[in-house]
């Protein structure tokens, strides 16, 4: 019984913690479009860009509402998993 504890002890932490104001990428790609600037006010699920991944584009929205304070991408950047793409203060 302990060894089953540690396992999920083990996969727990194998996943990321996510702080709620940075937008990751979920999966590695190409920045098509980025839809905000610096400083602009967003709404949460509002797109922030666009991500070319596996032969579809992915909206990437705001997961919170906020002012973008940081964009760690460009047009026709390639990122992958768990980049940061943007921060929202």
């Amino acid at each position: 019984m302990s060894e089953n504890k540690d396992q999920r002890a083990y996969y727990r932490q194998l996943y990321i913690k996510i702080d709620p104001g940075q937008t990751y990428a979920f999966i590695p790609g190409t920045i098509i479009e980025v839809f905000v600037k610096k400083g602009q006010v967003v709404k949460k699920g509002e797109p922030l860009c666009s991500l070319h991944a596996m032969k579809m584009d992915n909206n990437i929205c705001s997961a919170v509402d906020g002012k973008v304070k940081v964009i760690n991408i460009k047009k026709g950047q390639i990122v992958s998993k768990n980049d940061v793409l943007f921060e929202i203060e």
